[in-house]
């Protein structure tokens, strides 16, 4: 199963890009031979409780699950999972957030926090030296989109000297045209945000660029 593990819709504050549009996108990307699956709206700085995309996802036959991408002390982390109990637990609003709080916290509420983009300046993990965080971190974004070149050749030497288990694949795409550059391949089925947390921390998968799914 193929998706995209780092979207942002309208919902999020700087970005241009529909649901409905992403779904859409989709479709198009598998006219063209890419067989993307869905993606998950990571909206940032908070989870979105209100909205229901079911009908969108069954319109289009499109897998859309949602988790969300919040501000911590030692960068941005994707939440997978995420529940009241967590969101009570933890003010998914705040830009300084603890990050060992939330990666504990999220493990507590049986979600899982992903550090993001590890190798954005400014933002990402490896601005930080903190190996009491880094060892209970287990899955790494290791393919951004977004990222520049020498972000990208810095987050790969970050990785590359720590031992993380497993990496994930997004576009964090803000607009329509960048959705599953990059994204995350499963052995397993996903069919709700409760079978993603169960792949990303026991199951089997991958990091992928999009060219890389190309059917002849």
């Amino acid at each position: 199963m193929n998706l995209d593990l780092h979207t942002h819709s309208v919902s999020s504050d700087d970005s241009k890009a529909t649901v409905e549009q992403f779904a859409k996108w989709t479709l198009f990307l598998r006219s063209e031979g890419f067989p993307l699956d869905g993606f998950v709206l990571t909206e940032h700085r908070k989870f979105d409780y209100k909205n229901d995309y079911s009908d969108i996802s069954e319109k289009y036959g499109v897998m859309i699950l949602k988790g969300s991408e919040v501000e911590t002390d030692h960068g941005h982390f994707l939440v997978f999972g995420v529940t009241e109990t967590l969101t009570d637990r933890i003010n998914f609003a705040r830009v300084d957030i603890s990050a060992i709080e939330l990666v504990l916290t999220a493990q507590m509420c049986g979600a899982i926090a992903i550090p993001a983009h590890p190798g954005r300046f400014g933002i990402g993990l490896c601005e930080f030296n903190n190996e009491e965080l880094n060892s209970q971190i287990r899955v790494v974004e290791n393919l951004n989109a977004g990222n520049l070149h020498q972000e990208q050749i810095r987050s790969d030497k970050f990785i590359s000297s720590k031992s993380f288990d497993s990496f994930i694949g997004g576009s964090d795409s803000h607009v329509v045209s960048t959705l599953g550059k990059c994204l995350t391949q499963f052995e397993g089925s996903i069919q709700s945000e409760n079978d993603l947390v169960r792949e990303l921390l026991y199951g089997s998968y991958q990091s992928i660029k999009i060219e890389d799914l190309l059917i002849d």
